[in-house]
């Protein structure tokens, strides 16, 4: 029946819908060579059958698992959405040429070999994009692992596993990085919409995918591990308008000069200016983060409760040094602590024991009970100058983790503000993460990466509603280049084929 309904499927309305819903796919330079990658791409697609046919391409076999192999791609009568290329980077133009004069739409390039390895391998690369062009064709890649996406039980990548199915879609210039990730995903049980490595970028880049995943139903967020920027102008517009519905999240490395280096290495590709790249993201509403750990916590974080309105934290605690952690952390992020205000302070006085800290961070002391949670957390989220709140719990003889995650789950779920929980500690504070996951609660094993995350929530809000406001028009001044120059130099640089300005250039237009 999933073959059936898949069969008759309306035809791509988008020029990417052949690579995230192909009705059919060839692999080219499929094998049964163990260790290879052709083969592994092989397994993957057979294996997880997302729906369509698999034709193996390799000129030397007749069948391949009980499949029909065929010698080029042209080879095969019907019409082909998807070419894997799995085959070594000096035979990939005359793939491509062949993919091209079948009218194949779309094709990923595993094969590496290309712009990272010099001049050769760059022309190698623009050879490859002429005749891709003539075919009308979309490339993805090269240098790259592939594509999952894990609702079409569609694996078109070389890794180990499937990704499971969830609602964040996950583009990565490091391949390497996916298959890592790939796997804690799994331990995290952790789900994605989407699961791309661009490789290279020689054709599709970030703008395309992201315009892509707005309209994509399972998707709910992009995380994005980026290296090069690429073309600047299309990701700052496509992610301007999508990250309105959409939070985009993006780990940039190459802060110092050593990773830029190590970045361009690697992909063949310059990193950019870092202050002007915080500058553009801050500019498009994209939140940049520091860690692998805060890319997917931030992403679980906005998809699972409301934005913050304002910086404004309140902490409450059984545990003072962690709470003093959270407060550093706040404050290095630009959050702050909610002042409390004196009829919260008054109510909390008449709930808590006298030694209670009688501010924010709300210290409740160590022998808190569960009653004893839920109640002030009742009265702190009540009061107007929190944005939001942080639960952090140490497990002690009276303070039952498991006890406090119950109490409190069904109140949290309709506070109306976001909420985030620090259960510290191993097997119980496991338990009680569970409970509150399952209501809805973002939890983190420390406070200061918790206190982190509502830093990073509420950045994200800010910028979405910088997008609103429209900057003040600048007074001239003088020696200022004309609109009308400047646009003609930008012109004159990108038809030269270059995406990034000298400082020289640079200078002169930004005077």
């Amino acid at each position: 029946m999933r073959r059936a309904q898949y069969l008759i499927a309306p035809m791509s309305h988008t020029p990417l819908d052949c690579f995230f819903r192909p009705r059919n796919i060839a692999l080219v330079g499929a094998t049964e060579k163990p260790g290879a990658v052709g083969r592994s791409i092989l397994d993957n697609l057979t294996q997880t059958p997302f729906g369509g046919p698999v034709y193996p391409v390799n000129p030397k076999h007749e069948t391949m698992r009980s499949l029909r192999c065929y010698p080029s791609v042209s080879a095969i009568r019907t019409g082909v959405d998807l070419a894997v290329i799995a085959t070594p980077a000096q035979t990939v133009p005359g793939v491509i040429t062949d993919c091209a004069s079948a009218g194949v739409e779309a094709a990923v390039i595993i094969s590496a070999g290309f712009r990272e390895t010099g001049a050769a391998g760059r022309a190698l690369e623009e050879q490859i994009l002429r005749e891709a062009r003539r075919g009308r064709m979309r490339i993805l890649g090269p240098n790259c692992l592939g594509l999952m996406v894990p609702h079409q039980r569609l694996n078109a990548t070389f890794a180990t596993s499937m990704a499971r199915p969830g609602k964040v879609a996950f583009i990565s210039q490091s391949g390497a990085l996916c298959t890592a990730i790939l796997d804690w995903s799994h331990r995290e049980r952790m789900g994605f919409s989407a699961f791309v490595s661009v490789g290279s970028m020689a054709d599709i880049g970030w703008g395309d995918l992201i315009r892509y995943l707005e309209d994509d139903p399972n998707t709910r967020s992009i995380a994005i591990y980026m290296e090069s920027v690429g073309d600047a102008r299309s990701f700052m517009s496509a992610a301007r308008g999508v990250a309105l519905s959409k939070p985009i999240i993006v780990l940039k490395p190459g802060r110092s000069e050593a990773a830029a280096k190590a970045a361009a290495s690697h992909t063949g590709a310059l990193t950019g200016s870092d202050d002007v790249l915080d500058a553009a993201f801050r500019r498009c509403g994209v939140v940049r983060v520091d860690t692998i750990a805060e890319l997917f916590d931030l992403s679980e974080a906005l998809d699972k409760q409301p934005r913050p309105k304002g910086p404004r934290l309140a902490i409450i605690t059984n545990a003072g040094g962690p709470a003093v952690l959270a407060t550093d952390a706040l404050l290095a992020g630009g959050g702050q602590l909610a002042g409390l205000s004196p009829d919260t302070l008054a109510r909390l006085d008449g709930t808590l024991p006298p030694h209670w800290s009688h501010a924010n961070p709300v210290d409740i002391l160590g022998d808190a009970t569960s009653e004893r949670f839920r109640k002030v957390v009742d009265i702190v989220a009540s009061d107007p100058s929190t944005d939001g709140l942080l639960i952090a719990l140490a497990p002690t003889g009276p303070t039952d983790p498991v006890e406090v995650a119950e109490a409190l789950a069904p109140a949290l779920r309709t506070i109306g503000k976001p909420v985030i929980a620090s259960w510290m500690g191993g097997e119980q504070a496991g338990r009680g993460e569970a409970i509150l996951n399952e209501a809805g609660i973002p939890t983190y094993s420390y406070p200061d990466s918790a206190a982190r995350i509502f830093d990073l929530t509420w950045n994200y809000s800010a910028g979405i509603e910088a997008l609103y406001q429209t900057p003040e028009k600048p007074a001239p001044e003088t020696g200022a280049s004309s609109r009308a120059e400047s646009g003609s130099r930008v012109v004159e640089i990108r038809a030269s084929g270059r995406l990034l300005l000298s400082e020289l250039e640079s200078k002169q237009l930004l005077p």
